[in-house]
């Protein structure tokens, strides 16, 4: 493991940090857009907007799709530039998080397995920031088993029409566009009959309900679809084989869930306990000293990761370790800071929202449970659990 940047990257750390010195705000100055929205600072609204703005400007500069083929409006870099750039990203106040599906999900499987028609039409507003797209995935009775999708789809000419309902689907009544899995061979196995979509979420047939969280926001929805009409030209992928782009784009979803927490919460953490003086309770001494330590296991897990690319190697099964990982490091952040803050904890304020939100994480992207079948099936070789 590497945890030094050789000269090249350094190189490249130094050109990123002097572009984000020039052109991003800094984080707690009142131009800062990454958390305000938590703490009640700003709409919603306002922090979309203020995200689109911002990956306008990355695009306009060339820091938008550092991986991504230049024909398609990106900077033909490697995964490790990438790596580099977001480590850097993550100092400043800004936030891109609003194009996670679009462009940490749905391009790079789109890039993968797209023709060059929808490569052409959909990548470049990705990045410049233009569309948010929404992923109908989760249902019902098939959000962990993912494979288990009722959502139906049923040839009709030149058309595909599809029914069923979605559920946990982030920012569907913002979006623009989708990807969506529905199955389209009721008789073959479940991984195999299934068939992935680009869509348009202002076909009619869509039904968007926003569901109201625990954090008083309503970041996912439930979408019910009554007769949506998708082009046969929106079709990802071979019909019938939609799994293996599905799996392409939650290894990347994955990807991102672990690479967001690599933060210093639980230094800032730690200063507020200092602060309000109950750095002596030992109790929450030994909480804050758990939080800080599995943090360092996450950066060092992303430091193997790193070095893997610095390589030219694939990662291999660190992206599940890492997004459990950081599910129950986030668990534990949440808990020990509203044991800090006793009953101030129940007011409006960002660790608040941040113990609220903690639970999603367990659960997007492969539930923890999933994520420990993934590593002890495919990564240790133990046993499959009887079906």
């Amino acid at each position: 493991m590497d945890f030094d940047d050789t000269p090249e990257e350094a190189a490249f750390r130094a050109e990123v940090r002097a572009w984000l010195d020039e052109h991003a705000p800094r984080k707690g100055s009142p131009e800062d857009f990454s958390t305000g929205y938590l703490e009640g600072r700003m709409s919603d609204e306002e922090h979309t907007r203020r995200q689109k703005e911002w990956q306008g400007t990355l695009f306009e500069h060339g820091w938008a799709g550092i991986t991504w083929p230049k024909e398609f409006g990106g900077r033909g870099g490697t995964p490790l530039q990438q790596a580099i750039f977001t480590q850097e990203h993550n100092q400043y106040g800004v936030n891109v998080g609003a194009f996670s599906v679009a462009i940490g999900m749905a391009g790079p499987t789109i890039l993968r397995h797209g023709t060059d028609a929808q490569k052409d039409r959909f990548l470049r507003p990705m990045l410049r920031g233009e569309v948010l797209w929404c992923q109908l995935f989760s249902e019902p009775g098939a959000g962990s088993d993912l494979a288990g999708v009722s959502t139906k789809a049923v040839r009709d000419g030149d058309e595909w029409v599809v029914t069923g309902q979605k559920v946990w689907t982030s920012m569907a009544a913002e979006s623009e566009w989708g990807i969506l899995l529905a199955r389209t061979d009721p008789d073959a196995p479940k991984h195999k009959g299934i068939t992935y979509f680009i869509v348009d979420m202002s076909t009619p047939g869509f039904d968007v309900r926003p569901l109201r969280q625990m954090t008083g926001a309503s970041h996912f929805s439930e979408v019910f679809i009554d007769g949506v009409r998708i082009p046969a030209e929106n079709v990802l992928g071979e019909v019938n084989g939609g799994w293996a782009c599905a799996v392409t784009t939650l290894s990347n979803e994955r990807g991102l869930i672990a690479g967001g927490n690599r933060s210093s919460d639980s230094v800032v953490l730690i200063a507020q306990a200092q602060k309000l003086g109950r750095s002596t309770d030992p109790l929450l001494r030994q909480a804050l000293v758990d939080c800080w330590t599995r943090q360092q296991i996450q950066r060092y897990l992303g430091y193997r990761a790193q070095t893997a690319m610095s390589q030219g190697r694939a990662p291999g099964p660190e992206t599940s370790i890492m997004k459990l990982f950081a599910a129950e490091y986030l668990r534990r952040l949440g808990n020990a800071a509203l044991e800090m803050l006793g009953p101030d904890g129940m007011l409006t304020n960002d660790w608040g929202q941040r113990f609220l939100h903690a639970p999603s994480i367990r659960i997007a992207g492969g539930s923890n449970e999933i994520q420990r079948n993934i590593v002890g099936e495919r990564v240790l070789g133990l046993p499959r659990d009887p079906k």
